[in-house]
């Protein structure tokens, strides 16, 4: 493939499914992309994701491409919407995640379990220790470790997506296993109340 090939070329050659014609672009515009996406997160990691799913969604729409006359332009725009969406669904799981935690330290209240912290932990010891064990290592690199799914995924050898299906199975799990058990020690309580 000649270097010489203009921007529109080239675009139009991956619109056709040209493979090495992608690289180019990639290689063309991958740092610079990083350093705007940078930018709007600032975090390596999180700029280094949007990057690689900014260029995967390009490629799997590539055939939309070919009317395409400034790539620079619409890669700049598909990265700040892609960015700004991905924010927003980080933000609203931040805030359900904590609307969850205080629901369940409500609920631990207002069930009389509060002062009784080392059950709770010992509870949801019970709970992890129930959870497969792809899922168990996934909860605790993620809670106890505190790594983001991109580390976990290296480290496991799975998929970023796969990890966070886990985390959300293992965190139901839990969810479900303390309010059972919760449920049952309330009942017993007031049984032995009567």
């Amino acid at each position: 493939m000649p270097d010489s090939l203009s921007e529109i070329e080239l675009v139009k050659l991956v619109s056709t499914g040209n493979e090495r014609a992608f690289r180019k672009l990639y290689i063309t515009y991958h740092q610079l992309l990083r350093t705007h996406v940078f930018r709007l997160t600032e975090s390596s990691e999180l700029a280094d994701e949007i990057v690689q799913d900014v260029f995967l969604k390009i490629w799997n729409s590539r055939e939309t491409l070919d009317g395409i006359n400034n790539f620079k332009g619409y890669l700049f725009i598909l990265s700040r919407n892609y960015t700004i969406d991905f924010l927003r669904k980080h933000i609203r799981q931040t805030i359900l995640h904590q609307q969850w935690e205080s629901e369940e330290v409500q609920t631990f209240k207002e069930e009389g379990l509060d002062g009784n912290t080392h059950n709770y932990y010992g509870l949801l010891d019970e709970a992890i220790d129930q959870l497969p064990p792809q899922q168990k290592k996934v909860y605790l690199l993620s809670r106890h470790e505190h790594l983001k799914y991109v580390e976990i995924a290296g480290q496991l050898g799975i998929s970023r997506e796969t990890v966070k299906t886990y985390l959300q199975l293992a965190t139901a799990s839990i969810t479900l296993y303390v309010k059972k058990k919760i449920n049952f020690i309330v009942l017993l309580l007031f049984l032995i109340k009567k």
